[in-house]
């Protein structure tokens, strides 16, 4: 068995996001499928993918960015990842085991493992790539990664930790293995050259219009059966056309016209349409919540006030319809988590969202001292949902006699603004899913995420959590954590949604698990 770990600390969330686990309409291929003629898969050609906006940067050691983890992964791998169950198995790990104190884990490396650049993966690799990631990660606390010989390393945490293989396997800030030279010569801004383990290598990057992948004919796979984002992946296409298409529209008509063999976020308008069309598969998948981030470094919201008048004022209804448009595709409820994860659901702080209260607004608002200043959401059309849900709340608070402005930008030049604490008040994103509370980025005082998180009753409860003995312990430590959520409001739940991709009934082997995935995929043209 590959797996060898300590049954009660890894066991706590073997059963989180069981109703992710389906992820939309779209199931893999099941083994020996007819993809082409003769029963066998067909290979060959350009996987063309339409992506409503371009990432930063393909290096997901220092973002949590969707736009980097979903193109990322067709380069990088960790040392673990997740099945379709979200269970964590081995990747470039042959096997892992968790000491019994939860303080240590040591991995046996897959050996002949080889980078892009045709170097093979050793040790050293691992810990300069685990140290470059581990800048981003201040849940590790404390801690020394050792090479015990060149395919065994050793995680030592100063302090004991049941979630840590769940850090691990975080596909939204990946662990990925890169060269050691890479590794140590990357900036702040990430690595200078992308150079990864998985099946397909970085090729070009033309900006502001596609990002290019070929096949990685020395691709060395893990010989088990395929399993969520583990055991065998292959390349059966030659290349993927990464493309960046912000508009919705030119995505819905350029997979209806088979221009593109898969588009990603199909405006919800657009989904009678694309379900009218016999040679297209709509994908519908359970995401997460849609967030309302306020800026708690510099102005108006350091008040907690403020943040409370916002929140006092929105009816929720209201937004959500207006960004995901039908009943379908969104959910009210006050919890970070999806209800059929039952390891974590709470509806704890429910007393406080969806207060659609004017009057409590408008007192909360006059107790911080607000006194007409222009207030500045950040904003961009290349997701229109965020866009609409921004829209809706600018609408809202005006009604309370706040003045607010939109700024509208493109998702990367919003991604960098967003870092400067005097450019803006607020702005909306997504947080997909996740493992463990600790995994949603804007609870941790500890990180540098834009909105500046500083709440040392939410630091306490965390590092309880990571401790805690049972699971049903860390569930109630995690209620009392959403609550002091609600009363503090680093960001506004509006409430959970489903996203909407499609793709050609050509592509054959599709799947979407934390996102679209492009190995073991084929084009059946």
């Amino acid at each position: 068995m590959k797996v060898k770990t300590k049954v009660g600390g890894l066991l706590l969330l073997m059963m989180v996001l069981i109703l992710a686990a389906c992820n939309g309409n779209s199931e893999p291929e099941a083994e020996g499928s007819e993809q082409g003629s003769g029963g066998e898969v067909k290979t060959g050609g350009t996987l063309e993918v339409a992506y409503p906006t371009q990432p930063q940067t393909l290096d997901p050691h220092g973002t949590t960015a969707e736009a980097t983890r979903d193109a990322a992964k067709v380069i990088y791998e960790g040392l673990v990842t997740i099945n379709e169950n979200y269970e964590v198995i081995p990747q470039l790990a042959d096997s892992f085991e968790v000491s019994d104190d939860n303080k240590n884990v040591t991995f046996k490396l897959r050996e002949g493992v080889l980078f892009h650049n045709g170097k093979e993966m050793t040790s050293a690799d691992v810990i300069a790539s685990m140290q470059k990631w581990a800048k981003s990660k201040p849940e590790l606390g404390e801690h020394e990664w050792v090479a015990a010989d060149d395919y065994t390393v050793e995680l030592k945490l100063s302090q004991p930790s049941s979630l840590i293989m769940y850090f691990l396997a975080d596909v939204g800030n990946l662990a990925a293995i890169m060269p050691k030279e890479v590794a140590e010569s990357a900036e702040a801004t990430g690595a200078k050259e992308y150079i990864g383990t998985g099946p397909f290598q970085f090729v070009e990057w033309k900006q502001d219009e596609v990002i290019q992948f070929k096949k990685f004919e020395d691709y060395v796979p893990d010989e088990d059966a395929t399993d969520g984002l583990g055991g065998k992946k292959e390349a059966f296409v030659d290349a993927i056309n990464w493309r960046f298409v912000p508009d919705a529209s030119t995505r819905v008509n350029g997979l209806m016209s088979g221009q593109y063999h898969f588009a990603h976020m199909l405006s919800y308008d657009s989904i009678p349409q694309v379900e009218s069309n016999p040679q297209v598969e709509v994908d519908v998948w359970p995401y997460g919540i849609e967030g309302l981030v306020f800026n708690k470094k510099e102005g108006l919201f350091t008040d907690v006030k403020a943040r409370q008048a916002v929140n006092s004022a929105l009816d929720m209804e209201v937004i959500m319809s207006s960004a995901f448009t039908g009943e379908d595709y969104y959910n009210l409820d006050p919890s970070l988590f999806l209800e059929s994860q039952t390891d974590w659901y709470t509806d704890a702080g429910k007393e406080n969202y969806n207060q659609k209260d004017v009057d409590k607004a408008k007192q909360l608002l006059e107790e911080a001292g607000y006194n007409g200043e222009e207030i500045i959401i950040l904003t961009s059309r290349d997701y229109e949902h965020h866009y609409n849900a921004a829209v809706a709340t600018q609408q809202q608070l005006e009604e309370i006699g706040m003045n607010v402005k939109l700024d509208v930008y493109d998702w990367p030049t919003l991604l960098e603004r967003r870092n400067d604490p005097g450019a803006y008040h607020m702005f909306y994103t997504g947080f997909s899913t996740t493992f463990t509370p600790h995994q949603f980025v804007f609870l941790d005082s500890g990180t540098a995420w834009p909105g500046w998180t500083n709440n040392a009753e939410i630091d306490r409860l965390l590092d309880e959590i990571n401790v805690a003995a049972s699971q049903d312990e860390a569930k109630e430590l995690y209620a009392q954590l959403q609550q002091v959520m609600w009363e503090d409001l680093p960001v506004i739940n509006t409430g959970t949604n489903s996203r909407v991709s499609g793709y050609s009934k050509d592509l054959k082997g599709y799947t979407n698990l934390s996102g679209p995935n492009f190995w073991n995929v084929s084009i059946n043209q």
